[in-house]
């Protein structure tokens, strides 16, 4: 059995050895470098860890599973535009260091790559894996549709949220897995069992990442807390604040994260954390966050397999989901 860390070294090889600069180099030389600024490789890694609890020999699956990471690393490009982010893994986003256009077209060649590597994999479910793959590429989309459209409305309810976090974050890590379980052609029951922890776990991820922004160690998290405040992101914490607020609460609250605010953004950062803990917003969110994880465990539990075979994906759900606060 793999670790996440060895599975972690065997992508971050295999990338090493595909070469993607050609001419014309303005269209190529960004994916190069969008796939070179680092990253987790969740999602392949992922991937070939369901494939591993099921077969042994990871070699064959991993050029085709690569096509997860450049598919997630296209939706970071166009994101960044969308956002008008500057900064990406500590290094200027591509629509920052070249221009908008080349970002989106290298996005877009980046997409049609993912279905190259894809296309490698020739196995009994291929038709399954790639309609996978395609219901899953739009539901990002319209998860991030969603997350747009959520910037310009003063109130956002906790399940249409849940929803778009579901869209955007959790169903690429639950493709990856059922994709993984696919190509070992594991059974219907543990292909769905793990697409179901990949949910639930990308959920719980996403809420932490939400709650860590508020109350985590800045120094721990790896980025300044506060981010989603200053930016006026509509989080789980601040939905549900805004659920359980008084009146004056709740107006204060909405003025900030509409940019009615006469101070600096540390102080509106300090403010609207204050009231979070006023309200027991961050115990609210550890509660959701658990309940969450519990139904991950649960569904991955199912899986017929070894319970030693699964160590490695239950360890890995406790790091991601149990990070420092």
């Amino acid at each position: 059995m793999y670790t996440f860390e060895d599975l972690q070294h065997i992508v971050n090889e295999a990338l090493a050895q595909e070469e993607f600069v050609k001419e014309p180099s303005d269209l190529y030389e960004p994916i190069q470098y969008a796939l070179d600024s680092g990253g987790k490789r969740l999602r392949p890694v992922l991937a070939l860890m369901a494939y591993n609890l099921f077969e042994d020999d990871i070699h064959s699956k991993i050029k085709p599973i690569l096509g997860l990471e450049i598919f997630h690393n296209f939706t970071l490009i166009h994101d960044d535009i969308m956002d008008r982010a500057n900064m990406r893994r500590n290094k200027p986003t591509i629509h920052n260091k070249w221009n908008d256009n080349v970002a989106i077209l290298s996005g877009d060649a980046m997409f049609i790559k993912a279905y190259d590597y894809l296309f490698q994999y020739q196995g009994n479910n291929f038709t399954e894996v790639l309609k996978t793959f395609n219901q899953t590429a739009l539901m990002v989309c319209e998860g991030q549709q969603y997350d747009m459209n959520f910037e310009g409305q003063d109130s956002v309810k906790e399940q249409e949220y849940l929803r778009m976090i579901e869209l955007k974050t959790a169903v690429l890590l639950a493709s990856g897995l059922k994709i993984g379980a696919l190509m070992a052609d594991a059974s219907n029951d543990d292909v769905g069992l793990l697409r179901q922890f990949g949910l639930f776990m990308g959920m719980a991820f996403q809420l932490q990442d939400d709650y860590l922004d508020a109350f985590g160690d800045a120094e721990v998290f790896g980025k300044k807390i506060g981010g989603d405040i200053a930016a006026n992101k509509k989080t789980y914490l601040f939905i549900k604040t805004l659920e359980k607020a008084n009146e004056q609460d709740a107006k204060f609250l909405l003025n900030v994260f509409h940019s009615e605010f006469s101070g600096n953004a540390e102080e509106k950062i300090q403010q609207v954390i204050a009231i979070y803990k006023k309200y027991d917003i961050h115990k609210l969110t550890r509660e959701k966050i658990e309940a969450y994880f519990e139904k991950a465990h649960e569904a991955l539990a199912k899986v017929s397999v070894n319970p030693d075979r699964k160590k490695h994906l239950s360890g890995l759900a406790n790091k991601l989901v149990k990070r420092k606060m």
